[in-house]
C-alpha cells in the first residue's frame, strides 16, 4: 500500500467521474438516514460531486452547494498526490479543510431547518 496508495485519490476522482457518466450504476446509501431518516452532512454529496466532474454545476449545486467545491478538492489532491507520489501530499494546510468542515456543517443545519433536501 506504501508503494501505489497515491493512486487512492486517483481512483476515488475517477470512480464518481464514471458514477456522473452512468448514474444508473449501484451506489452506497447514507446510513444515518437509513436508520433515522435524518439526513447527514453529506447526504447528496456524491451525485453532486459526481455531477461537478461531468461538468453539470447546476445540477451539482442542486444536490448539494459543496458539490463543485469538493470535486475541486479532489482534482487538486489527485494531481498534487501524483506529482509527489504521497497519499497526504505535502504542502496541504489544516485550515481550509477545518474551515469547509464547519462551513459544511452550518449548510447541514440550514437544511435541516428548512428542509431543503433535493427530491431523489
Amino acid at each position: 500500500m506504501q508503494r501505489t496508495g497515491y493512486l487512492l485519490p486517483l481512483t476515488l476522482t475517477g470512480s464518481l467521474w464514471l458514477k456522473g457518466m452512468h448514474p444508473h450504476l449501484p451506489g452506497i446509501s447514507c446510513p444515518l438516514r437509513a436508520l433515522t431518516g435524518i439526513p447527514c452532512p453529506t447526504c447528496f454529496l456524491t451525485r453532486a460531486t459526481s455531477s461537478a466532474l461531468t461538468g453539470d454545476l447546476n445540477g451539482s449545486l442542486q444536490w448539494h452547494l459543496f458539490g463543485p467545491l469538493t470535486a475541486a478538492g479532489l482534482i487538486g489532491w489527485t494531481v498534487l498526490s501524483l506529482r509527489q507520489k504521497r497519499l497526504i501530499p505535502r504542502g496541504i494546510r489544516s485550515e481550509p479543510l477545518l474551515l469547509s468542515g464547519g462551513l459544511l456543517m452550518i449548510y447541514w443545519l440550514l437544511r435541516l431547518g428548512f428542509g431543503a433536501w433535493p427530491s431523489e
